[in-house]
């Protein structure tokens, strides 16, 4: 499929200044050309009357695979008790865990395909998700295996990643043992150069856990990420630097010091503004890693205890005002940052050659991605070169 997008105020992931009136080509699954003069003879045109177009978005953590819902948490965190709390106690990932293992693999591609068609919607072309809620090597394979079903039924580019150190399963004997001798080699069997996640905090894996499960990882061949620094710091991020990790993500705990030296690392930083909104406030000091010249990535972290929301316009709006980004920046750090994170060089930016994953919004000034608080600005999505129009949402239970 061939066509163009014309009169279109390009703004590109790269943090170039946007292109008041361009027209964007679109050839096959590519972008072909980006001018001011479109050409004339191509028959299937998209007038954008000025309204901006931009990369889709990225959203490069997410926990968007879950079964059940933690309703009844969310009045716990209403009446005060902490998130910690509820997970010390049984609760939060432990009860979608319980779920989890009691749902079927195709009922899981059912649910993970119903959000993928929202997060098309509201205009992520990408994403990655995590397992992570199975915590044996039966579910968390199953998981991985639903991931997988659900995406090749999508127009979303998803990117699997194995959470494999998430909580700690008090009736699981050994579980750190269990997973570095049998989920491990399991994961790598099936799913080989998969990357490999764990939850270092307080109440979850230890630092010593999480060296041992992605030291062992790592020497497979598999990239290494890791979730540290959201309430308490525990030595997580500096882990991530030594190991040469993709990201370390959360860093709500993080020094200014401990931020600088992320910087000068090839490690990238995302943080997740929508926790720290659902939760307790409690946001990361992106401002600071930006300023010492790290890479910051933004995204959702679409769970349902700690961010009930798929909305990158949303995290973005989060972004600027939480976070003293600039729109440019936010822009930047969810699309073509979060893609290098991914290892994906070849979206997230407007330009020849790259996929073409396009969203058109309804304003004429990316401003208002930061400006506006809910609902959703985008109008248009082209996902893969195809042109995504506006079918009905799929119906949404309490989940």
């Amino acid at each position: 499929m061939s066509f163009w997008i014309e009169n279109a105020r390009v703004v590109s992931g790269d943090g170039s200044a946007p292109l008041p009136r361009a027209a964007v080509r679109v050839q096959g699954d590519r972008i072909a050309t980006v001018t001011s003069t479109p050409n004339d003879d191509e028959p299937t045109r998209v007038d954008a009357g000025g309204r901006v177009l931009m990369p889709g978005f990225v959203d490069a953590h997410t926990h968007a695979l879950w079964a059940g819902d933690r309703l009844d948490e969310f009045e716990q965190l209403q009446r005060g008790r902490s998130y910690v709390d509820i997970l010390a106690a049984g609760g939060g990932i432990l009860s979608t865990v319980r779920a989890v293992r009691a749902a079927s693999e195709e009922e899981l591609v059912e649910r993970l395909s119903a959000r993928l068609a929202v997060l098309l919607r509201e205009g992520t072309t990408t994403v990655e998700v995590k397992s992570g809620y199975g915590l044996d090597t039966t579910t968390e394979l199953k998981m991985l295996r639903a991931i997988r079903k659900a995406a090749e039924r999508s127009r979303v580019t998803v990117v699997p990643t194995a959470l494999l150190g998430h909580a700690l399963d008090p009736d699981v004997p050994n579980l750190v043992d269990r997973v570095l001798s049998e989920t491990l080699p399991a994961v790598h069997a099936e799913f080989p150069g998969i990357a490999v996640d764990a939850f270092c905090e307080r109440g979850a894996w230890s630092l010593a856990s999480c060296r041992a499960l992605l030291e062992h990882a790592a020497a497979l061949g598999h990239p290494v990420r890791l979730h540290a620094d959201q309430f308490t710091a525990l030595g997580g991020l500096e882990l991530a630097i030594e190991l040469g990790a993709r990201s370390v993500d959360h860093l709500e705990a993080s020094s200014p010091d401990a931020l600088a030296r992320l910087a000068r690392s090839r490690t990238a930083g995302v943080v997740l503004p929508a926790s720290a909104f659902h939760l307790d406030g409690s946001y990361a000091n992106a401002r600071a890693l930006l300023d010492a010249g790290g890479r910051l990535v933004l995204a959702s972290n679409c769970n349902p205890g700690s961010s009930p929301t798929s909305s990158m316009p949303f995290v973005i709006a989060l972004g600027v005002r939480k976070l003293g980004l600039s729109i440019g920046e936010a822009i930047a750090a969810a699309t073509a940052k979060a893609a290098d994170v991914l290892g994906l060089s070849d979206r997230g930016r407007i330009a020849p050659g790259m996929r073409a994953d396009l969203i058109l919004l309804r304003h004429t000034d990316e401003r208002a991605l930061a400006y506006e608080l809910g609902g959703n600005p985008v109008e248009l999505v082209v996902a893969g070169g195809h042109l995504v129009r506006s079918d009905p949402l799929p119906p949404r239970g309490s989940e």
